[in-house]
C-alpha cells in the first residue's frame, strides 16, 4: 500500500501520512485509529509490549493468509519483469 493509498482511504492529505509517520499520533487520536483500522484491514497486526515474547516490546506482523511474498528471486527474468 503505498502512501497515497492510505491517505486516499484515510480521507487525508499525503503530506499528513508523513506527518503522521514523523510523530507519535497522540495528538490526533482519530487519525492514529482510523490508520490503525486501515493497516489491520490489509493484514497488519499490531502487537503489544511482550504479546508473543515477554522479553519483546511492541511491533507489528503482517497476517499469513494475506501476505503475498511475490516473485522469489530466483524466479526473476524478462518475462515477469513488469
Amino acid at each position: 500500500m503505498t502512501i497515497e493509498e492510505l491517505a486516499e482511504a484515510a480521507g487525508v492529505s499525503a503530506s499528513t501520512i508523513h506527518k503522521a509517520e514523523a510523530s507519535d499520533l497522540h495528538s490526533e487520536p482519530e487519525l492514529a485509529a482510523r490508520l490503525h483500522s486501515i493497516l489491520e484491514s490489509k493484514g497488519v497486526i499490531f502487537l503489544g509490549a511482550g504479546e508473543g515474547d515477554p522479553a519483546a516490546g511492541p511491533g507489528v506482523r503482517l497476517r499469513l493468509e494475506n501476505h503475498d511474498e511475490g516473485i522469489r528471486p530466483q524466479n526473476l527474468n524478462a518475462a515477469n519483469d513488469g
